[in-house]
């Protein structure tokens, strides 16, 4: 049985993904605004992972026998000066992100709640990766700078990846 402060900082980490997942699907519609399909489409699949991000720790409340609870969603931004920015922004939210599943190990800790914290280490795992990613795009964007033929051919090569769901909502 989760606590309750642990029960309502895993209901904000849901909100919060699901906002991560609103955020993106917003950055991917300025991008497809900007004719970049390429950097869009990856938008759209980290959309997709936040929002499976949000139903790892549903259904882990659920599990627990906690009440899934769920909160408001802001309006993202939707006016962004160039690709470059939307990945930098997407780099500071993902820090945010990370401070946030940060917190909560540290609560699961204090309480000698080691299930939550079991759950919880996948995550900062995947924060790893979820800060990495944009990481590379930023420094290969600051590369090409201006220049269209570099902006194009990263289009194509971001257009390339896939969703795959994240291994606890496969083993579901």
């Amino acid at each position: 049985m989760l606590s309750d402060k642990i029960t309502k900082q895993l209901n904000e980490q849901i909100t919060k993904e699901l906002y991560s997942s609103y955020l993106y699907l917003q950055m991917a519609a300025w991008l497809d605004s900007q004719t970049l399909p390429g950097f869009a489409s990856w938008m759209k699949i980290q959309a997709q992972e936040e929002i499976a991000h949000a139903m790892i720790f549903y259904n882990y409340v659920n599990e627990r026998g906690g009440v899934v609870d769920l909160g408001a969603i802001g309006k993202p931004p939707q006016d962004y000066k160039s690709p470059l920015q939307v990945f930098e922004k997407t780099l500071a939210h993902e820090q945010t992100v990370t401070a946030s599943i940060n917190a909560l190990m540290k609560l699961a800790i204090s309480e000698d709640d080691y299930a939550t914290k079991n759950r919880l280490e996948w995550f900062i795992e995947e924060q790893v990766e979820e800060e990495a990613n944009p990481t590379e795009i930023i420094n290969k964007l600051k590369i090409v700078g201006d220049r269209g033929d570099g902006i194009l051919l990263l289009d194509q090569q971001l257009g390339t990846r896939v969703f795959t769901p994240p291994p606890p909502l496969a083993m579901q």
